[in-house]
């Protein structure tokens, strides 16, 4: 039920709409790129951003990290419950 956002044009600033579990691959883009990650056990998470520059995020606690990502490597990943927000 949309309510009164029907018809609202969609912003990237509004809250996630649909969430999917991520298993962190080295060799594979994300197939819908996340807008921000959910994180359910601390721990290291290295992505490729949207942008395309790879970055690890060092003893991410868990939360929200507010990052685009479009892939999660495996290898330099050590957070686990990994959610992306899109």
């Amino acid at each position: 039920m949309m309510g009164s956002y029907a018809g609202r044009q969609a912003n990237l600033s509004d809250p996630a709409r649909d969430a999917f579990a991520i298993t962190p691959d080295d060799g594979a883009d994300l197939t819908n790129w996340a807008l921000a990650l959910y994180v359910g056990g601390s721990g290291d998470v290295r992505i490729v951003t949207w942008g395309g520059e790879t970055v690890t995020f060092a003893n991410v606690p868990v939360g929200v990290l507010p990052v685009r990502a479009r892939r999660v490597y495996a290898t330099g990943t050590s957070a686990t419950g990994i959610v992306g927000l899109y």
